[in-house]
């Protein structure tokens, strides 16, 4: 008999008869994700007794067979490491590389890219048809300090570093959404987000099969198809990133009449929309509300930390804010020497509590780094504004100094964004011997408009302070972004030259 001591897993055995994961092919119960993990599990042990922490890199199509692969690998006491379907084989090399994956698990679909880079490796390949079949045999226990995933950052900055996150960690980012978004067994979620990122497995799939809920997962994000789902479907949440809720509004506003009344009257009945993994404009917050009613809940987090601060589930919701911060996680600003920040002032965002990663994986002097004693290094900065807090951006990327001021590009981008040609905006600093940095946009404009660098120069000085009006203009037809909708902003930069 097999004995799993992790608690997402142990826990499903209170659902064994209820849908755990639907997809387009069929429903299926707890009780199967547990046999077929099991077996999964099994076929990765192939005679050992426990895979002793050893690396799993895994590709899966986005359906039933992800939860069960991966609950294999942690029953096994493999860590998982999941891919991206989307990544060119140069990044899914760099991910198995890094991680020292000494196991590559794909589905057929992905086995032509897959099985070279595992054979230049001279690492072990499955296939997943081998794992889910594979006969049952005894499992180890697995306590929670062991580590149970690496998940990359996004690498807007530099390159991707795997996160270490122990089972202990797991439970902790998970427990905390659920006391906080009020998760129950009766939920349905629809899934359309990236599986190799913590708000695609954590926030939506962990944090569903632990409320005993039903995740709904598409095979990928098409806008008509999760408007089709949401009409047809009886989903209960709805999580996903601001380039996403920007799509679905787009094609309610090309629908009829007719076909919007249907598309907002089923996204009312829906008890909560989740918006997060980048800045959402609050233009974007306000079109949503007008299409569905439904007022977006903004939260905080990264793959380091979870989710560490957000919006009520019940109370105000302040556009441009992410809220307080959330059960069992400790906030806290401080400025450029670490010390708490004054009151109303601007500082670094630093994270401590059970949520809180173990290391970058083999990087032990950027682990070292990345930490003030047990409070985390975000980063990101923010200030606090009437009990809420506002993210000003990426102290690295975001925060631009010129002539002698501070300034948020998010702060510029939202203003940049009123303007009625602008659909898209990325603002940068660029270094300047006069100013230090010059700010500067990257603009996408709205389709068949037309605008002048002079016209928006213009336009900006009227409603900015003149040190934060862009000294440098471009015009552009999209913003290079990452998976999770993220704007690279060093690929940004480089449109203004060297």
């Amino acid at each position: 008999m097999a004995d799993s001591s992790i608690p997402l897993i142990e826990r499903a055995k209170k659902h064994r008869e209820r849908t755990a994961i639907a997809t387009l092919t069929g429903d299926f119960t707890y009780d199967q994700l547990l046999e077929v993990s099991w077996r999964v599990a099994s076929g990765l042990l192939a005679g050992q007794k426990d895979l002793g922490g050893q690396r799993v890199a895994f590709l899966t199509l986005r359906d039933f067979d992800y939860p069960a692969i991966q609950w294999g690998i942690w029953r096994a006491g493999g860590i998982a490491v999941p891919l991206c379907e989307v990544h060119p084989p140069a990044e899914l090399n760099y991910t198995i590389s890094d991680s020292g994956a000494s196991i590559v698990v794909s589905h057929p679909d992905f086995a032509e890219t897959l099985t070279p880079i595992a054979q230049n490796r001279n690492v072990r390949f499955l296939s997943t048809e081998q794992l889910l079949g594979a006969d049952r045999r005894t499992l180890p226990r697995v306590g929670p300090e062991r580590p149970a995933m690496i998940l990359y950052t996004s690498g807007t900055t530099g390159k991707p570093k795997g996160v270490v996150l122990t089972h202990a960690n797991l439970e902790a980012q998970i427990t905390t959404l659920i006391k906080a978004w009020e998760w129950r067994r009766e939920d349905r979620i629809l899934h359309v987000l990236p599986l190799h990122h913590s708000h695609g497995i954590i926030n939506v799939l962990c944090c569903a099969l632990w409320a005993g809920a039903v995740c709904d997962m598409l095979p990928r994000f098409d806008a008509l198809g999760v408007w089709q789902k949401l009409v047809d479907g009886n989903a209960t949440l709805f999580m996903a990133v601001p380039t996403i809720y920007f799509k679905l509004s787009e094609t309610w506003e090309k629908s009829t009449p007719e076909q919007q009344q249907v598309m907002s009257r089923a996204c009312r009945r829906l008890r909560l929309m989740v918006s997060g993994s980048a800045a959402l404009p609050v233009t974007a917050f306000h079109r949503w509300r007008s299409i569905t009613e439904h007022t977006l809940l903004e939260r905080y987090g990264m793959t380091e930390i979870g989710m560490a601060l957000s919006n009520p589930l019940h109370g105000k919701r302040r556009p441009g804010h992410v809220g307080t911060p959330l059960p069992g996680v400790a906030v806290r600003l401080v400025d450029e020497k670490g010390t708490p920040a004054t009151p109303g002032a601007s500082g670094e965002i630093e994270v401590s509590g059970p949520t809180v990663f173990k290391e970058y994986w083999e990087r032990s002097t950027e682990t070292k780094a990345a930490f003030r004693g047990r409070w985390f290094r975000t980063g990101d900065v923010a200030v606090l504004e009437d009990g809420s807090y506002r993210i000003l951006g990426r102290k690295s990327t975001d925060i631009i100094k010129t002539g002698g001021y501070k300034v948020s590009a998010l702060e510029i981008e939202e203003m940049l964004r009123t303007h009625r040609r602008v659909a898209e905006v990325a603002v940068v600093g660029k270094e300047d011997l006069e100013w230090g940095e010059r700010v500067c946009a990257a603009i996408v404009l709205e389709e068949d408009a037309a605008l002048s660098r002079q016209e928006l120069r213009k336009w900006g000085k009227e409603r900015l302070a003149p040190y934060k009006a862009p000294s440098s203009v471009v015009f552009v037809k999209s913003l290079p972004r990452n998976s999770m909708g993220k704007v690279i902003k060093p690929i940004v930069k480089k449109l203004f030259g060297s």
